[in-house]
C-alpha cells in the first residue's frame, strides 16, 4: 500500500524545513519507506475533501490503505510503531522515547510557537513590545531545562529515536530567535539531527517543492 502525505503547495517558510510535513518526511526516510506527496493550497485545506481527513484544515496528513491520520506527533508515532528504526527494542527505552516525543510537542514547542506568534501575527499590537521579553524568557527557561537534561550526550536517551526526531524538529524553530546560541549543546544537538542523511533527504524534498518556478 502506498503511503501518501499532504504538504503545502507553497509553504510559508519558503522551504526552510519548518513546515510540519518535514517531520513526517524525515520519519519515512529514517525507516526507508517510499511515499507520495499530495500538495494542497491554503484554499484546498479548508475544503470538505481535506477537512474529512484533517478536521482542523492543516497539514500534514497521512494515508495508507484504509487509514487516514492527522497531527504530526500521531503520524510519526504510527510510523515508528509500524516500521523498525525509530524506536528501541527494549520496552522501557521505547516508552521513554515516546515520552520525549510528547515532551517535544507538549512542553518544548508551545513557548517557541508563542514567540513566533508574537513576532509574526501580533507584531502590530500595542502590547507586543512589553510582552515579547516575557515570551522570550519562557522559551529560554524551557530550552535551559532541555539543555541541562541533554548535557554532553549525543541524543536524549541512548541511540537516536523518534523522540530525537521530534525534539530536533521543534527546536529548529527556535534558531531564528538567536536564543538557541545561548545553549551550545542544543545547537550541536540540532546540527547532529540535520546532518543525518534521512533528514537531508527530507529537507531537500521539501525545499524543491517550495523553490520551483
Amino acid at each position: 500500500m502506498t503511503i501518501t502525505i499532504t504538504a503545502f503547495d507553497r509553504s510559508p517558510d519558503g522551504g526552510r524545513g519548518l513546515a510540519r510535513d518535514t517531520r513526517v518526511r524525515w520519519a519515512l526516510e529514517e525507516v526507508a519507506q517510499p511515499y507520495d506527496v499530495r500538495l494542497v493550497t491554503f484554499k484546498a485545506m479548508k475544503e470538505p475533501a481535506h477537512l474529512a481527513i484533517h478536521p482542523f484544515g492543516q497539514i500534514p496528513t497521512y494515508e495508507e490503505g484504509g487509514l487516514a491520520l492527522f497531527e504530526t506527533g500521531a503520524i510519526v508515532l504510527h510510523i515508528a510503531h509500524r516500521f523498525a528504526g525509530l524506536l528501541p527494542d527494549d520496552a522501557n527505552a521505547r516508552a521513554r522515547a515516546v515520552a520525549w516525543m510528547f515532551a517535544a510537542v507538549n512542553t518544548v514547542e508551545p513557548p517557541i510557537l508563542e514567540l513566533m506568534t508574537a513576532k509574526i501575527l501580533e507584531n502590530d499590537k500595542p502590547w507586543t513590545k512589553e510582552r515579547l521579553p516575557l515570551v522570550l524568557d519562557r522559551m529560554r527557561d524551557r530550552l535551559k531545562q532541555l539543555s541541562t537534561r541533554l548535557g554532553d550526550a549525543e541524543w536524549l536517551d541512548g541511540a537516536f529515536s523518534a523522540g530525537d526526531l521530534m525534539m530536533v524538529s521543534v527546536i529548529l524553530r527556535a534558531r531564528a530567535s538567536g536564543v538557541l546560541d545561548e545553549f551550545p549543546n542544543l545547537a550541536a544537538y540540532l546540527a547532529r539531527g540535520e546532518a543525518r542523511p534521512a533528514y537531508k533527504r527530507a529537507f531537500e524534498a521539501q525545499r524543491v517543492v517550495n523553490t520551483r518556478p
